[in-house]
């Protein structure tokens, strides 16, 4: 899909941006949730929001935006 926009919120940030709020614990659980509610995938946004599991999910968060630009897992 050309033009597509990837990362947090389906913004466009750039890569470097994206991998810098994937970084920051809070705003990788806060936008990531918000992100895959935002792509139509209530459940996994919503498990993002909850502690424990959060960390599960700030991790993949991390390798994905790392390999492919983009949240990738449950996104």
């Amino acid at each position: 899909m050309a033009g597509a926009k990837k990362g947090y919120l389906d913004q466009g940030f750039g890569q470097i941006i994206n991998l810098i709020l994937a970084i920051i614990p809070f705003t990788s659980w806060i936008l990531g949730g918000l992100t895959r509610i935002m792509r139509g995938h209530l459940i996994a946004g919503i498990l993002q929001l909850i502690p424990p599991i959060t960390i599960v999910f700030w991790i993949l968060d991390i390798i994905s935006i790392a390999q492919h630009e983009d949240l990738t897992f449950y996104a």
